[in-house]
């Protein structure tokens, strides 16, 4: 439970670094808007954790997955190719927290 918090902070972090960077190019508005939904599903995952819903975290962490890929694809496309980069240090972090709540 400790690593989930973690790594919700780290997400929180890493939300907050994507989002200014977003802000210096204006056509990246989409992908600073799935970052923010990603880190809302996050939340909302780790609070499924807390409550005991395993089968619900699971799609939820699903649901963050597919929110980090189209945010990259969104920053792939206005330029910003390293928050894209970063996006993938997150996909790994999502990777673990499915291993660790034993959704795979």
């Amino acid at each position: 439970m400790r690593s989930t918090v973690l790594s919700g902070l780290a997400a929180l972090l890493l939300g907050t670094s994507v989002a200014s960077a977003a802000l210096a190019a204006p056509g990246c508005l989409d992908g600073r808007r799935k970052v923010q939904e990603a880190s809302a599903l996050r939340y909302q995952a780790r609070q499924e954790a807390r409550l005991g819903n395993h089968d619900r975290v699971c799609d939820t962490l699903d649901e963050v997955g597919d929110r980090y890929h189209e945010a990259q694809d969104a920053f792939e496309d206005c330029g910003a190719d390293i928050v894209a980069i970063d996006l993938r240090t997150e996909l790994r972090d999502l990777r673990l927290a499915k291993r660790l709540n034993r959704c795979d």
